[in-house]
């Protein structure tokens, strides 16, 4: 069985009258192809490929539940994810992990309208927490918020009705100093309230993204104003979201329970999600196979078999939106390090065996034989999974001279390294982390030191541990050397690229030289949605000019997730906001 996405009609929109946000469409990043490929024992019809959709400013806001007479109401729904948060306080870290957790307890201003069968990424941003939004020029915009919609009913929050004093609060918390997640949101400039349930935001031009921003799983959760010392976030996560924390118990399992009073009315179906703890890819399938968990993220090597073991189990493909690249430690750690040397960058590129990588990964020839679509394109410093409106085809005539780069070609990558003068003593760190970024991303890591050694790159591999160090310290910028990294998980492009671009004092790995840093300002105003698009195009073939993060094809390809054949209302999402938009929609089945 095959759910084909809708493809809306692309079109640009001026900001030259009022738009409010109703009942419409909205703007959208791009596209992503995600389908049921599977139902019984009936082989997959290849995936849906889907027009992309473009931007304007008008939006939708959702005011119930979809209608669903069949929905079987209660039950657990048991789940896991590889490992514990380095903290569940999402504002003092930038894990997904801590987003992950949020997903289920908070609510943002706007939601993906995730529904079964449609291309996430062509499904607008409605309304969550707002109730409507309206701009006459695209640079300010009021968003008024839902009345009545309480936090849920536990101390110190105690049930309260959540006002525009929250939104400014948690605002404050993701824009603020000392946050590593302020530069995705840096072109918004201001926020404050008009009343206890409307807001006001600005920007010192029009913001073609502005909805996608706020809709973005990874950004901006609102938490009570008693975040602020009235209970500890590191161990109590509170929002007005589906979802209640009732349980977590680091290195075994996380309960959620359903929150009798979310102002959906209706949802979650599910009385609880139990989301145990489990590191191991094989136990991980094993649970799977054996009925105790119901969804499985699949390695591309175990789709066929799985499919036979299991023919009733049912199946979600989506092409990545995440880019696993290289990155380097910034010049303020590492001043006059070889690698600022853009010849040592482009020899790491060339180094990479892209073809052989995204195969190696995606079992591609295998896949493609059995009769599934699977993608053969090449991250770039775009993901392939963003959509053609902005990922930029390396192997394009469009890429232009820096297309070059993107061959496997570990001689001339040698050529380079000789050319800078490695030392003979030399060694560089090569550093990672594989506990947490799914089962492939440390096999990954490990093909692409393969071929780094073999180009000739003096390297010593260290693994490092997620929480205690990736993301608290290499993530950051506080390292020496080069490491490989998981640059997605958001669902705008704002996001996407404030991930990778700009001058933060707390977080140096980002980029921050000044023809990157222009672009991304550049695009961020553009409101037209093919001039943006060429904006976009610049920046990537900027970036591979110098490579200053060297796109790999890791997190771009053809991924599978099974799902165990009771649970019913399978819809995909985009980000980090399945609980809410996923999970919260779930039933199961006799």
């Amino acid at each position: 069985m095959l759910a084909t996405p809708h493809a809306p009609t692309a079109r640009a929109r001026r900001f030259g009258r009022r738009a409010v946000l109703r009942a419409g469409a909205t703007t959208t990043a791009g596209l992503a192809a995600a389908a049921l490929v599977g139902c019984g024992g009936e082989d997959a019809a290849p995936a849906a490929k889907a027009t992309p959709s473009t931007g304007g400013a008008a939006g939708a806001v959702a005011t119930a539940a979809p209608a669903a007479p069949a929905v079987k109401r209660g039950g657990v729904y048991r789940t896991f994810t590889a490992g514990d948060p380095p903290s569940i306080d999402l504002y003092t870290n930038p894990s997904f992990a801590a987003r992950v957790v949020s997903a289920f307890t908070q609510s943002r201003l706007f939601r993906i309208d995730a529904q079964p069968g449609k291309n996430p990424f062509e499904q607008a941003p409605v309304g969550d927490l707002a109730e409507s939004a309206e701009t006459a020029d695209g640079a300010t915009w009021v968003v008024k918020l839902r009345k009545g919609v309480k936090f849920q009913n536990v101390a110190p929050v105690n049930g309260r009705e959540l006002t525009s004093e929250d939104v400014v609060f948690s605002w404050n918390k993701l824009t603020g100093p000392k946050s590593t997640l302020a530069a995705a949101v840096r072109n918004i400039k201001g926020l404050k309230a008009v009343d206890s349930h409307t807001l006001q935001f600005t920007h010192d031009a029009p913001n073609a993204d502005f909805l996608e921003q706020l809709a973005d799983g990874f950004l901006f959760w609102v938490v009570p104003v008693e975040y602020d010392g009235k209970y500890d976030p590191t161990k109590r996560s509170i929002g007005s979201g589906p979802w209640i924390m009732e349980t977590y118990d680091v290195s075994s399992r996380f309960v959620f329970k359903r929150n009798p009073d979310y102002f959906v009315q209706g949802v979650p179906y599910m009385d609880e999600v139990h989301q145990a703890i489990i590191p191991e890819y094989a136990n991980q399938l094993a649970q799977f196979q054996g009925g105790n968990v119901f969804n499985l993220s699949v390695r591309s090597d175990d789709v066929l078999s799985l499919r036979s073991q299991l023919p009733k189990a049912q199946w979600l493909s989506r092409v990545g939106t995440g880019m696993w690249g290289l990155f380097f430690s910034p010049v303020e750690a590492s001043p006059g390090a070889m690698w600022h040397d853009e010849r040592f960058r482009i020899a790491a590129s060339y180094a990479m065996n892209r073809g052989d990588l995204l195969e190696f990964l995606y079992n591609v020839k295998a896949l493609k034989s059995a009769g599934l679509d699977v993608s053969t394109d090449w991250n770039n410093q775009v993901a392939v999974g963003m959509g053609k409106r902005w990922w930029l085809d390396p192997k394009s005539a469009e890429q232009g001279p820096s297309a070059k780069y993107f061959a496997h070609d570990p001689k001339e990558a040698r050529k380079l390294l000789d050319a800078i003068g490695l030392p003979k003593d030399l060694k560089i760190t090569y550093q990672y982390t594989n506990n947490r970024y799914g089962a492939t991303f440390g096999s990954a890591a490990e093909a692409i030191q393969g071929s780094l050694a073999e180009a000739g790159f003096p390297i010593v591999t260290e693994t490092q541990d997620y929480s205690s160090k990736f993301i608290t310290q290499t993530w950051q910028g506080r390292f020496q050397g080069m490491s490989l990294g998981n640059f997605g998980g958001f669902s705008s492009l704002s996001g996407y690229l404030g991930e990778q671009i700009d001058d933060n004092p707390e977080n140096r790995r980002l980029l921050h030289t000044k023809d990157m840093l222009d672009l991304k300002a550049k695009q961020a105003a553009e409101i037209n949605i093919n001039k943006r698009s060429e904006i976009v195009k610049q920046l990537q073939r900027t970036n591979d000019e110098k490579m200053y993060i060297v796109p790999g094809t890791g997190g771009g390809g053809t991924s599978f997730q099974a799902f165990a054949a009771r649970v019913r209302g399978i819809r995909d999402t985009r980000g980090l906001g399945g609980p809410t938009e996923q999970l919260a929609y779930y039933w199961l089945d006799a």
